[in-house]
């Protein structure tokens, strides 16, 4: 665990006081009826306890139209919604209205899922077998023709060849994993990095009402010294975002085209997996994006303590991405931001706070912590699906006078931290944490 994390970790823990057991890995959720007063139709019981290792709850349940979509503009209006025209996101994408941005899968908006191709490659170092998905690329003709977020950030994410153009020898810590295409089949042939799905996830609350940091954790899933999910395909010279799925497996064994997967075998963030067919089904988050709710997949982090809490994979190689750049020349990286201490749910929980947000929230069980990330496509130029881990604290004094809320946008936040009324965890200069989340974006609302 790097020094950035040791602080982060200690300055949380200062906030929560003692950290005995609270809401088990292990129990099973207690149901409760839908919020009350949500103005909108009861779509089934949320969880108290929202973290089962066997079972792998989602993050959130399925009715999250409830906190981040859009209320129709026909509202307060003297015609129907049938008398409104289309988004004008439908003629222009870079203007207001909703957006697929990873056009490569289909969402179902209704179980907050995104079902995307899977493919098959080899890992040269061991022989064996690997499944991936694709979601970003440096190059933009190839986004637009496979439907992949387009990322120039991401030429960043590798270190660029230490001899000669075709990165023959890299340095022994790239960011990027090194690939050349198989001209046999036109797969990858990945130079090393793997991953063990065995570990059970597990993640154990802390006391109310500071459930965050969690008491205990430990990610699903673990990558090797050398696994990333950014790889450099050297033939190309194109660096694509590929997360891994499962490996070490055959077709067979991960055959779950009906759902229920085993996931000692597979990613903790699938729904369903079918290799017959090509294609894998995940679970997304909510959040949002300059006041634009959001969709995103997260699969991949560089410490345990956010693995664990996304039911994301370790990939302790995403450790060598430079951090605290932002958009400066070279970054690779974009700013994600989090709250410790945010508004959760009022009283015993069964009524949702319209304010909700942040660790406390999710660790809670209430749903998905509604981050908040910094540039997406069509919105700004500097996306990249690697994003800087921010952790913001609502200060005692800006909690006395009534001003902890919901905050959607950057400019908000850093308006926030400027201003004094928050900071970083303990007091700390509010900034990066040292840590990156890959989550790439794939849908917004407005």
């Amino acid at each position: 665990m790097n020094s950035s994390m040791h602080y982060m970790l200690a300055a949380a823990f200062l906030l929560a006081g003692s950290a005995t057991a609270g809401c088990g890995s292990n129990d099973e959720p207690a149901a409760l009826p839908a919020p009350v007063d949500s103005g909108l139709p009861d779509t089934g019981a949320a969880f108290q306890c929202g973290y089962r290792s066997a079972a792998h709850t989602p993050q959130q349940s399925a009715d999250i139209m409830q906190e981040i979509a859009p209320a129709p503009a026909s509202i307060g209006a003297d015609v129907p919604a049938t008398y409104f025209g289309p988004s004008p996101s439908s003629v222009n994408p870079n203007l207001v209205g909703p957006l697929t941005l990873l056009k490569s899968g289909v969402i179902d908006f209704a179980n907050a899922t995104i079902t995307l191709p899977l493919y098959k490659g080899l890992v040269q170092s061991t022989g064996r077998p690997v499944y991936y998905i694709l979601t970003d690329t440096s190059d933009q003709g190839i986004a637009d023709e496979l439907g992949l977020n387009f990322s120039a950030k991401l030429r960043f994410a590798n270190a660029g060849p230490a001899h000669g153009t075709d990165a023959s020898s890299p340095p022994p810590t790239l960011p990027a994993r090194q690939a050349v295409t198989m001209a046999a089949d036109l797969s990858l042939l990945f130079e090393n990095g793997t991953v063990n799905f065995g570990p059970e996830r597990m993640v154990t609350a802390g006391v109310a009402p500071n459930y965050f940091p969690p008491a205990t954790y430990q990610p699903g899933s673990v990558g090797d010294a050398n696994y990333t999910p950014i790889v450099y395909v050297r033939d190309q010279g194109v660096v694509y975002n590929a997360p891994v799925m499962a490996y070490g497996v055959t077709d067979e064994e991960i055959s779950y085209c009906d759902g229920k997967p085993d996931y000692a075998k597979v990613h903790d963030k699938v729904v369903a997996i079918c290799p017959r067919d090509g294609t894998v089904t995940l679970r997304l988050t909510s959040g949002f994006s300059f006041g634009k709710p959001v969709l995103y997949l997260s699969t991949d982090a560089s410490d345990p303590l956010p693995a664990s809490i996304e039911q994301a994979t370790l990939a302790p190689a995403m450790q060598n991405i430079h951090v605290g750049g932002d958009d400066s020349a070279f970054s690779p990286v974009e700013r994600i931001f989090s709250v410790a201490n945010g508004p959760t749910n009022i009283g015993d929980g069964k009524v949702v706070n319209p304010q909700r947000q942040g660790l406390n929230s999710a660790l809670k069980g209430e749903g998905s912590p509604l981050n908040v990330l910094g540039g997406i496509p069509h919105v700004a130029l500097d996306y990249s699906p690697l994003w800087d881990f921010n952790l913001w604290v609502w200060t005692d004094a800006a909690i006395a006078k009534g001003y902890r809320s919901r905050l959607n946008e950057e400019f908000q936040i850093l308006g926030m931290a400027q201003r004094g009324f928050l900071t970083g965890p303990g007091g700390k200069p509010f900034g990066s944490t040292g840590l990156i989340v890959n989550c790439p974006i794939v849908h917004r609302f407005l």
